[in-house]
């Protein structure tokens, strides 16, 4: 599915925080038109749930994910909802269980070699490499392709305009996740042109 996704869309993953409700439809379409498509929205406040139903209500466009899901209840009440993809910051017994149940698109987080070889061993070969820039960064995903080249990543963490470049230049990097696509700055000013413009600068 990633490999479908990633044909029509540029190769980045918004973190989105949603603040306001009425902010996210708006700000998805501006993404949308500036050609990012993947939009993973956190539940990092109260209005992400309903922000990824209004989304995928509103900018069909859109390919709406979840993000920041830490509990197995969080992760079947994104479903719900109509998220298409779950992210995770790290992984439990029972999430990769639940992921491996609903049979979806799943980035669970890793940070170590360990990490990635328990995921992979769950049968998952895409990850979310979190903590990005503090685990390691690029020396580290390139290590870490070495013994296990069959895996791929979406790094995010410390990642922004002038450093996503780099990352996608290595071969175990599919996308690169981060919140430099809707700074605060310009979501609470509404600024909506200005996160089209950001996604625009975007490199396909």
């Amino acid at each position: 599915m990633w490999d479908l996704w990633l044909q029509r869309t540029k190769p980045v993953v918004p973190v989105i925080v949603i603040n306001d409700l009425d902010d996210a439809v708006p700000m998805a379409q501006a993404l949308v038109d500036g050609g990012v498509h993947l939009l993973e929205v956190t539940l990092r406040t109260e209005h992400g749930l309903e922000a990824i139903r209004d989304i995928r209500a509103n900018v069909p466009e859109a390919i709406v994910g979840v993000g920041t899901v830490t509990s197995t209840q969080q992760f079947h009440d994104a479903l719900k909802v109509g998220a298409e993809f779950v992210v995770t910051p790290g992984f439990t017994a029972s999430l990769l269980q639940c992921a491996q149940e609903w049979g979806g698109p799943f980035l669970p987080g890793v940070a170590t070699t360990s990490e990635v070889m328990q995921v992979r061993e769950a049968g998952f070969s895409r990850m979310k490499f979190f903590p990005a820039a503090a685990a390691g960064g690029r020396d580290m995903l390139r290590s870490i392709g070495g013994p296990l080249g069959d895996v791929s990543f979406c790094p995010t963490g410390g990642i922004g305009a002038e450093t996503y470049g780099d990352y996608l230049e290595l071969n175990n990097v599919f996308a690169v996740g981060g919140s430099w696509l809707t700074p605060e700055k310009l979501m609470s000013a509404r600024n909506w042109q200005g996160i089209k413009d950001i996604a625009d600068a975007v490199r396909s």
